[in-house]
């Protein structure tokens, strides 16, 4: 028992150490700051028209309704705002997760790096959860804000947006970016050149939005069965307000796939050389 409570927190500190370590990389490097940037001004910038545009859609329609005379329905227009802020969230996401993901091995190899990681004494699966918590945790850096100020504005509307529906369809947004962190993590262990890692990222989403795209227009048996598989309406869900266990287990299974193949790379890796 001893020796298992030792060798575990052995493991724990090594993944703790390759989390600093890769983390630090994110706020010491120049390119951090310019992706923050873009991030916020791009998001701000959705974020806002979202709100004037549904804003104004409502008002047409309570000025159609009184000169009808009719009878208007209740529109929750702050969950109309958020799932369409949330869902153009969730695509800018996927535009910036290739970026974060493409110089987490590529840049390794490039530099030589990798060898001491592939023959360190340190576990692969303990770098590569190490990093892939410190890629996760620079995106939470970036979403936090986000979250503030939707948090501000739709507990002002009158009535106020139930808080929980945010922070799940937040939560469902984090849990979409590890897996493709995880998995951009994987690529990025096959190259040395990070562009191409970024590029390789890039056609396994097109992949993932062709597969969701295929699996609602073929229907029946087949068609659930990729939309099982699809993470993107596993994240739909979340945008809803709703956590599935089975969305929960979905997610897992794909982040434990990328940790693993990332794994197995640098196995590979450390095989070739020896």
């Amino acid at each position: 028992m001893r020796s298992f409570l030792k060798s575990s927190q052995i493991i724990f500190s090594n993944i703790i150490a390759i989390y600093r370590r890769e983390l630090q990389s994110y706020f010491y490097s120049p390119f951090g700051y310019v992706i923050a940037g873009v991030f916020w001004l791009i998001t701000g910038i959705y974020f806002i028209s979202i709100v004037i545009s549904v804003s104004q859609e409502a008002a047409k329609y309570d000025m159609q309704i009184q000169q009808l005379g009719a009878t208007p329905e209740a529109v929750d227009i702050p969950l109309i705002i958020f799932q369409g802020f949330i869902g153009v969230l969730g695509s800018i996401s996927q535009v910036i997760m290739p970026m974060l993901s493409m110089s987490l091995y590529a840049e390794e190899r490039k530099r030589g790096t990798i060898e001491l990681l592939a023959t360190s004494p340190i576990t692969n699966w303990a770098v590569a959860v190490g990093k892939l918590l410190a890629v996760v945790t620079f995106y939470l850096t970036l979403i936090l804000p986000l979250l503030l100020y939707q948090t501000l504005a739709f507990s002002a509307a009158n009535p106020p947006m139930s808080l929980a529906t945010v922070l799940i369809g937040h939560a469902g947004l984090v849990l979409l970016s590890a897996v493709i962190l995880s998995l951009g993590m994987f690529i990025s262990s096959l190259t040395g050149n990070s562009i191409i890692a970024a590029v390789m990222t890039f056609g396994l989403l097109l992949i993932l939005w062709i597969f969701d795209l295929i699996a609602k227009s073929i229907g029946g048996d087949l068609g659930l069965v990729l939309t099982y598989l699809s993470p993107v309406e596993h994240f739909n869900s979340f945008t809803q307000g709703v956590i599935k266990t089975n969305s929960l287990v979905l997610f897992a299974s794909y982040i434990f796939l990328g940790i693993y193949l990332t794994a197995q790379s640098i196995d590979s890796f450390r095989f070739q050389r020896n």
